[in-house]
């Protein structure tokens, strides 16, 4: 199998292709290297990659309509696993244009290329932070999405809403991935986790929004790949009575977390105690997230959270303490010098 990933020298992106070169897979992965956060981990991360021969890694930006049509003509892929995107929910508050020229231009300019060259699967990652303010809980993908609360959730609404109008006129198979709280090593350092982390070893106090009282339902790494590696073995189709190949499905452990208590748990593994700076909920923000995943366990047998908040807090802090102790910088928005951002939804 030859299997495009976009946004291979991110967090999830690198964990994916990884694994779909572990077992034996050709990957090629595309990302355009954005200063968001620091650099240097992104190209840490291909390091890992390029250790595979089975592995290629192109730099194009998604949102070059030409350029992506182009690498998608010569490409030959069968699959393709979409992750490319501008992330971060707070960013969006600040810097909007990024979120329409990655996450819909560059989307649009994916499913093109997906139906130009007639793609087996397109499986895309959405996000949990679609269901806005819904006070229903566990979300479920029926639920209501039509009120995000982030310019970031509304691209993701869009993506998932593109989707479905290509995969209704030109049958293309297509499955969107709305991920919960992706925690774990190689992570984003905007995520919260990474940057309690930081900040807990620098004996700087961290923010905790809302006064602590948020949950997450908290996701570790390898039970994300897991689930998309399963869904991408098992494509949409099309039913005789003019159903489409579409699909939209949550990944999340299935069980919230407190706020508090996934700080504690960084605690434990740090042997460190954490300096809290109580502050109110910030815009874009939701005080819940809790994943429905019955359609997810149906289709692929997968459980939702399989490695428990403790060990994935363990393995994430002894993987930080590694690449730290390599000499890396321990600013993570090394190259713009920004305002560490401390985002909670995925």
């Amino acid at each position: 199998m030859k299997t495009l990933v976009t946004g291979a020298a991110g967090f999830v992106g690198m964990h994916v292709a990884q694994a779909l070169l572990a077992r034996g897979d050709e990957v090629v992965g595309w990302d355009n290297l954005n200063d968001y956060y620091d650099v240097a981990l992104k190209h840490a991360r291909l390091a890992r990659l390029r250790k595979h021969a089975g592995f290629r890694f192109e730099r194009i930006d998604i949102a070059d309509a030409a350029a992506t049509a182009a690498h998608f003509a010569g490409g030959g892929f069968e699959r393709v696993v979409h992750l490319a995107a501008q992330a971060g929910v707070r960013y969006s508050l600040t810097h909007p244009h990024a979120y329409g020229q990655s996450n819909l231009t560059g989307f649009l300019n994916v499913l093109e290329g997906c139906r130009q060259q007639v793609v087996k699967h397109l499986v895309y990652a959405s996000s949990s932070s679609v269901y806005g303010g819904n006070r229903k809980v566990p979300f479920a993908e029926d639920d209501a999405v039509d009120h995000p609360v982030s310019l970031y959730a509304a691209t993701k609404k869009a993506n998932e809403v593109m989707a479905h109008s290509y995969s209704h006129l030109y049958a293309l198979p297509t499955s969107g991935l709305r991920f919960f709280t992706v925690f774990g090593p190689w992570g984003r350092p905007d995520m919260a986790y990474y940057s309690f982390t930081r900040a807990i070893l620098a004996g700087q106090p961290i923010p905790v929004f809302n006064r602590g009282d948020m949950q997450r339902d908290f996701t570790y790494i390898d039970d994300i790949v897991d689930g998309v590696l399963a869904v991408l073995e098992r494509p949409p189709v099309a039913d005789a009575a003019g159903g489409v190949p579409y699909r939209v499905l949550n990944i999340g452990g299935a069980d919230p977390v407190p706020l508090l208590d996934f700080i504690a748990a960084i605690e434990r593994a740090l042997g460190v105690r954490a300096q809290l700076d109580l502050l109110p909920m910030q815009p874009g923000d939701v005080p819940v997230t809790h994943a429905d995943v019955t359609r997810l366990q149906a289709l692929t047998g997968l459980q939702g959270r399989s490695t428990g908040i403790d060990e994935g807090v363990r393995r994430f802090v002894q993987w930080y303490r590694e690449y730290h102790a390599l000499g890396r910088s321990l600013t993570p928005d090394a190259t713009r010098q920004r305002p560490v951002q401390a985002e909670l939804t995925q």
